[in-house]
């Protein structure tokens, strides 16, 4: 079983001020969520509230799908980025970019 994230997302936003709602409009009217999408939500409603200890958590709780990594990866190599500068770009490790790039992304187009 999956996680609705469209849901919970829509539930999280009654409870904020109707900016982020408009804010996040665009993202959730989409029929599904990309891992990418989720993470963008979640920076959108929480981004500036995350206290340092929160965002330790979210760190180590963090998923991202083939698609999400392959979309980061894309966006470092069109950009010129280097592994640290991605890296800080998206709070992830260096050695987890690393690691990434060695891994077989192929990625089944539907």
């Amino acid at each position: 079983m999956s996680l609705n994230y469209k849901k919970i997302f829509e539930d999280l936003l009654k409870d904020h001020p109707p900016l982020k709602a408009k804010d996040c409009e665009t993202i959730l009217s989409k029929e599904s969520l990309t891992g990418m999408d989720v993470i963008t939500l979640n920076n959108i409603i929480f981004g500036e509230l995350s206290s340092l200890e929160v965002k330790k958590f979210n760190q180590r709780h963090r998923y991202y799908d083939k698609q999400s990594i392959q979309q980061i990866l894309d966006y470092q190599k069109k950009h010129h980025l280097n592994n640290t500068q991605i890296a800080l770009k998206y709070n992830l490790s260096r050695n987890t970019i690393a690691k990434w790039k060695k891994l077989d992304l192929t990625i089944e187009l539907e």
